[in-house]
C-alpha cells in the first residue's frame, strides 16, 4: 500500500508538471529570447496590417508572432484577442461547416489560452495587483461570453459558465454587452425548466448592481448600461411574474431595514427594490417606507441637489438631459466646458452636446462639427468618431437612392475603423458596428453599370458629403 500511494503520488506529480509546462508554452513571451527580433518584427507587421484591414497579411504575420511568443512582450494579450478578431473576420467569409467549426474552437481556445496566462500571471498588468488580474480575466470571459452567443453558438450551459465567470472576476467592472446575452438565456432557461427561479434572481441582481454602478460612475459608458439595463428588464418581463415575488423581496428586504431604521441609503434601496418587484403602492408595508422616505429625502434632496449642480455644471447638464431638457442640458455643457481647464473632460461635455444634437434633436451637421471639436479637444479618443460612424448609419436611408445609401454607409464603415485605429477601447464597438454593415456595401455589378471601380474615390451626398474609396460587398 505504502509503494502504491508513493507511485500515486508521483504521477501526480508527473501530471501537474506537464500541465504547468503546459501552461508556460502557451504564454511564452520574447523577452530576452534568440527570436525576440522575429517575433517583434511579426507582431509590428501583423499589427500594421490589421489596422489597414488586411486580414490576409496580419494573419499570417500573426501566426509567426503568436508561435514564437503567444505572450507577446509579457504585458499584453493582443497576440490572442488579435487572433480572436481574425478568426472572427476569416469566419464571417467562410461558407464549409466544418472549416466554420474549426474556427469556432480556436477563438474559444484563444479565449482560454489568455484567461489562463493571467491566472497563471504569465501576462502581468500595470500595477500587478489582484484587482487589476481579474478585472482582465472578467473581461475576457466577457468577451467570450458574447461571442459563445453572439458567433460560436455554443450550448447555453456553456455559456452560462463563462457569464458567471465574468461576474464572478469583473464583478461591477462586467462589460453592459453581457447583460443582453444573460437575459435571453435566463429566459429561455427558465421557461424550459432548467434554470430554478432562485438562479435568475440572483442573477439579476448582479447585473442591476453592475448597471447601477456604471450608471452612477462610468461616465463615457453611462448610456450604454442604462440601455442595456433597460433591454435586460425588457427581456426578463416574460417571466418576471412567475420570478419575482412581492412576499418574497419583503420577507427578505424588511428585516435589513429594521436593523438599519436610521440609515437613509437602506431605506430608498429597500423602498425602490420593493417597487420594482411588484409591490402595490397601497400595500401597508410599501405605504410605511414611502412616508418615511418622505420626511427625509424632499427638503434633503433639494438641498443637496441645488448645491451639487450650482457648483457641477456639468451634472447639472445630465440632470437636464434626464428631463428632457435637452437645450438646457446643451446650455449647461457649455458653461462646463468655459469653467473646465482639463482638456479630456472638455471633449467629454462636447461629445455629451454633440450626442445630444444628434440623438435628441437631429441636428446632424452641427452634430458632427462639435463631434469633431471634442475629437481635436482629446485626441486619440475614437468615441467622437463611433457617433459620427453612428449618424452616418442612421441617415444613410435618407441619402437617396440604394446606390448612394450604400456610399453613406462605406463612410459610416470608414469612421468606425478609424476610431478602433486610434483607440483601443472601442475597438470591440467598432468591430460590432463593422460586422453589422460589411453586408449593405456597394454592389460590384451596380459599379460596374455606373462606369465606377474597386479604390475608386467618390462623394457621398446628402448632407454627408463625405469622399470615400469603393469597395465592394463580396459575391
Amino acid at each position: 500500500m505504502i509503494m502504491n500511494n508513493r507511485i500515486l503520488n508521483g504521477l501526480l506529480g508527473f501530471i501537474l508538471t506537464i500541465f504547468v509546462n503546459h501552461i508556460d508554452a502557451q504564454c511564452d513571451n520574447w523577452v530576452g529570447k534568440p527570436f525576440q527580433a522575429d517575433a517583434e518584427a511579426a507582431h509590428s507587421i501583423y499589427r500594421q496590417a490589421l489596422k489597414a484591414n488586411d486580414f490576409a497579411t496580419a494573419f499570417e504575420n500573426w501566426k509567426t508572432a503568436f508561435k514564437l511568443a503567444p505572450a507577446a512582450d509579457g504585458k499584453r494579450d493582443y497576440h490572442f484577442t488579435d487572433g480572436i478578431i481574425l478568426y472572427k473576420q476569416m469566419l464571417a467569409g467562410v461558407s464549409d461547416e466544418k472549416t466554420k467549426e474549426e474556427y469556432k474552437a480556436q477563438i474559444l481556445e484563444l479565449y482560454d489560452q489568455a484567461i489562463a496566462c493571467y491566472q497563471s500571471k504569465s501576462i502581468t498588468t500595470k500595477g500587478g495587483t489582484e484587482e487589476e488580474f481579474n478585472t482582465r480575466i472578467g473581461y475576457l470571459y466577457g468577451r467570450k461570453a458574447y461571442d459563445m452567443y453572439y458567433v460560436v453558438n455554443s450550448p447555453y450551459a456553456d455559456n452560462i459558465v463563462a457569464l458567471d465567470q465574468c461576474l464572478k472576476y469583473a464583478g461591477d467592472k462586467a462589460e453592459y454587452i453581457v447583460m443582453d446575452p444573460y437575459a435571453n438565456i435566463m429566459v429561455w432557461e427558465f421557461k424550459q425548466k432548467t434554470m430554478t427561479k432562485e438562479k435568475v434572481i440572483e442573477n439579476f441582481k448582479k447585473l442591476t448592481q453592475v448597471a447601477e454602478y456604471n450608471i452612477a460612475n462610468n461616465e463615457k459608458l453611462a448610456e450604454g448600461y442604462q440601455q442595456a439595463q433597460a433591454a435586460m428588464e425588457a427581456k426578463l418581463a416574460e417571466i418576471e411574474k412567475e420570478v419575482f415575488d412581492c412576499q418574497y423581496f419583503k420577507e427578505k428586504l424588511i428585516p435589513e431595514y429594521e436593523e438599519n431604521k436610521e440609515d437613509a441609503a437602506t431605506l430608498k434601496r429597500v423602498l425602490v427594490t420593493l417597487k420594482a418587484q411588484g409591490c402595490l403602492d397601497n400595500d401597508p408595508v410599501v405605504l410605511k417606507l414611502d412616508e418615511e422616505w418622505k420626511k427625509y429625502a424632499t427638503a434633503e434632496n433639494a438641498r443637496i441637489q441645488a448645491e451639487f449642480e450650482a457648483n457641477n455644471p456639468a451634472a447639472a447638464a445630465r440632470a437636464a438631459y434626464e428631463a428632457g431638457k435637452y437645450q438646457e442640458a446643451i446650455s449647461k455643457y457649455k458653461q462646463a466646458i468655459a469653467e473646465e481647464t482639463n482638456s479630456e473632460k472638455k471633449a467629454t461635455y462636447l461629445f455629451g452636446i454633440a450626442s445630444i444634437e444628434f440623438r435628441k434633436l437631429n441636428l446632424y451637421s452641427q452634430a458632427r462639427s462639435t463631434a469633431y471639436a471634442a475629437a481635436k479637444m482629446n485626441p486619440g479618443w475614437g468615441r467622437p468618431y463611433m457617433l459620427i460612424g453612428d449618424m452616418y448609419g442612421k441617415t444613410a436611408r435618407s441619402c437617396g437612392d440604394s446606390w448612394n445609401q450604400r456610399l453613406a454607409i462605406l463612410a459610416a464603415i470608414d469612421k468606425y475603423s478609424y476610431a478602433k485605429s486610434i483607440d483601443g477601447s472601442v475597438a470591440g464597438e467598432a468591430n460590432d458596428r463593422l460586422s453589422n454593415y460589411y453586408g449593405s456595401l456597394p454592389d460590384k455589378s451596380e459599379g460596374f453599370m455606373r462606369g465606377v471601380s474597386e479604390g475608386q474615390s467618390t462623394t457621398v451626398g446628402c448632407w454627408i458629403g463625405e469622399t470615400v474609396k469603393l469597395r465592394f460587398k463580396n459575391d
